[in-house]
């Protein structure tokens, strides 16, 4: 149920950023790095885990760590605002779905894993996928691309500084928000900002737009610590899945033949990754099994 919720939320996203215009994608990112902070450090407080945190400042390489990933969320949240948006609701959702498919090249280039002949085919499609949807766009699809790359920086990022979703995010917000604030106070100096100029309805859901951040991160975190790794991967279509039904379905964004082909390759790819791995996972628990035997 936590896994589930916290990708239904992400999935259904889309919904809500457009009600907070007039704001801009950077003073929507802003809003979220504010008060996301705000919400952690009330969390943090009730659950006692400051300890936790001062752990991790006073290493400079995981404090180095957590500021990369800062940036790739960062990245990653600002183009996903950006796409939504400005009327690009598939476009983000082919990002999230390339996103697994993603991961694994960063394993092979970064940390040398070695695929098998499945996942290379896998790996094929989606190189096509890419090929074919840049051709019917005129230019690759950067958002997706974008979206792709970013979330997976962040993912393999993470995974090296193995810190709490809770301390993470506490400390990625509380290293952005210096930025996110000057810009924010620049906007409202410049008469430009959104925040307390457009109504007490705009200003509530700009601060909401941080509660929602965390909720779902937090939800996947107690996800993660619960169920398998497997399930865990297959729950994360359930985003990507609505982003991608609303777009068609409640903006209305034109699908030509090509783009149909184009995602079409991709969960092809997806399917054969998925299927693959989970067989894979049960050669390998039939032999521990096995192992185990007298």
């Amino acid at each position: 149920m936590f896994g589930a919720t916290a990708y239904t939320l992400w999935g259904f996203f889309p919904l809500y950023f457009p009600l907070l215009e007039p704001a801009g994608a950077v003073e929507i990112l802003a809003h979220r790095v504010i008060w996301s902070l705000l919400l952690v450090v009330v969390l943090v407080s009730a659950l006692a885990r400051w300890q936790s945190i001062w752990a991790v400042v006073r290493s400079p390489r995981r404090l180095a760590m957590l500021g990369l990933a800062s940036v790739f969320i960062a990245t990653n949240w600002g183009v996903y605002i950006y796409g939504v948006n400005n009327g690009h609701v598939v476009e983000t959702a082919l990002g999230y779905f390339i996103n697994p498919l993603v991961t694994i090249v960063m394993g092979v280039v970064v940390l040398h894993e070695r695929l098998r002949v499945i996942q290379w085919c896998a790996l094929a499609l989606a190189f096509a996928a890419v090929i074919e949807l840049s051709v019917d766009y005129g230019h690759p699809p950067y958002i997706s691309l974008c979206l792709a790359f970013s979330f997976g920086s962040y993912g393999l990022v993470k995974k090296k500084v193995g810190v709490g979703a809770l301390e993470g995010l506490g400390l990625e917000t509380l290293i952005l928000a210096p930025i996110a604030l000057a810009y924010l106070v620049a906007l409202d100096v410049q008469g430009s900002g959104s925040f307390g100029h457009r109504g007490v309805g705009n200003a509530v859901l700009l601060v909401l737009a941080g509660v929602l951040t965390a909720i779902p991160l937090l939800l996947f975190a107690g996800a993660a610590n619960r169920i398998t790794m497997t399930m865990l991967g297959l729950l994360q279509y359930v985003t990507p899945t609505l982003q991608f039904l609303l777009g068609l379905f409640i903006f209305h964004e034109h699908m030509t033949g090509a783009r149909w082909l184009g995602f079409i390759l991709v969960w092809l790819a997806l399917a054969i990754i998925t299927a693959e791995g989970i067989a894979y996972r049960r050669r390998l628990l039939r032999v521990a099994e096995q192992q185990r035997r007298p």
